[in-house]
């Protein structure tokens, strides 16, 4: 078997040893059951993390996953052979706040908990046994519905961080929560870059403007139907989304839109379908899939959770035209079939090579779609 799995102890954490025989079922129904476009195959990478979530990688190609336990991990995914399958993973750290987010820069890991910031210097460099992290900000709430935070670097050299509101619908005093904020990579200058955001768990920048994109969840209790999930367009700070008061593009909530006008804020970029949980997108800038694809975003989408139907559970692709999203439709598709769960995507990242890694915090893998024609 090529997948091997290694874990190491460390000082932070209390994580057992382990090395899997084989890759878990529940994998091979999910590489079975997803259905892709012609000329595409969708492979196990990487299996045995336990919660795998955002994802990010180094220059050199070295795979970071955060989760989202109380106590979780963050890995490091190395294939060291370049055959496409993963054959040293290790703990960088355990027994964090739900440390979701990962990004990198200038050779450290920068890891979101739910309230707090810290930064893993040097990190490629560690054998075994990684340093302290440094603690770059930790006066962010400690509220855990919608705490868990994605974290990335944007054109700008600023650390991105959504906070998510703290409940299903609401208002709150804390202008922090329902945005997206940034700050310099010291921490230093924290400030509101979009308001009326409820839950963002994934944005990316598109390679031609510089702008940003990023997903965000509706609310629930609205029915099977309403309201849609986002993909949201930001070509300047200081734009205000919509929550609590407008849903989609001009849908009034039906406790906090009265007396608001869908044109007082910025209409959603694309609706999404309801509760399919959007979470981590990108800009598709490889080589390895047709020139069609190029500069086009990926998004997962987690899966509804409290639908009386289920649905989501895919990775779609949205097509820009001229700056304007002009249609979603399923990529990876068939994580759930039947009512039968399969796999939850959660995030997706352009590897190298150009093709497209997607995490799957239910079968605790990551799987690499590929083009196989040319």
């Amino acid at each position: 078997m090529r997948l091997m799995v290694v874990f190491l102890l460390l000082p932070l954490a209390g994580c057992q040893a382990g090395v899997p025989d084989e890759v878990p079922q529940k994998t091979n129904e999910v590489t079975r059951n997803v259905t892709l476009p012609p000329g595409f195959k969708m492979e196990v990478f990487a299996s045995g993390i336990e919660g795998a979530r955002s994802i990010t990688q180094s220059p050199s190609g070295t795979i970071y996953v955060g989760t989202r336990q109380k106590n979780g991990s963050v890995y490091e995914v190395k294939d060291t052979n370049n055959d496409f399958y993963a054959d040293k993973i290790s703990v960088v750290a355990s027994g964090l706040f739900m440390p979701n987010g990962v990004a990198f820069l200038n050779g450290s890991l920068f890891v979101a908990e739910v309230n707090r910031i810290l930064r893993f210097d040097a990190v490629e460099k560690q054998t075994g046994s990684w340093q302290k992290p440094v603690t770059i900000r930790d006066d962010f709430s400690d509220n855990t519905w919608h705490g868990w935070k994605v974290i990335r670097f944007g054109p700008d050299g600023k650390l991105y961080i959504p906070v998510g509101m703290p409940c299903n619908v609401c208002e709150q005093e804390d202008k922090r929560f329902g945005t997206i904020m940034r700050m310099n990579p010291d921490g230093s200058e924290l400030e509101i870059f979009a308001h009326g955001v409820r839950n963002s768990v994934g944005f990316d920048w598109d390679p031609g403007t510089g702008e940003l994109w990023f997903t965000d969840n509706g609310r629930d209790n609205m029915g099977d139907d309403l309201p849609p999930c986002e993909l949201n367009h930001a070509p300047a700070a200081g734009l205000h989304f919509g929550f609590p008061y407008i849903h989609g593009k001009n849908i009034p909530d039906p406790e906090f839109g009265k007396g608001k006008r869908p044109e007082g804020f910025t209409p959603a970029a694309a609706e999404l379908g309801a509760h399919v949980a959007p979470l981590g997108m990108r800009f598709y800038t490889g080589t390895q899939f047709p020139e069609s694809y190029r500069n086009q975003i990926f998004i997962a989408e987690h899966g509804s959770w409290n639908r009386s139907t289920k649905n989501g559970y895919r990775v779609v692709l949205v097509t820009l035209e001229n700056g304007k999203a002009v249609s979603v439709e399923p990529f990876a598709d068939n994580w759930q079939v039947n009512e039968e769960v399969f796999g939850r995507p959660v995030d997706v990242e352009v590897l190298k090579d150009g093709s497209l890694l997607v995490s799957d915090d239910f079968s605790d893998c990551l799987y690499r779609i590929y083009r196989v024609t040319p």
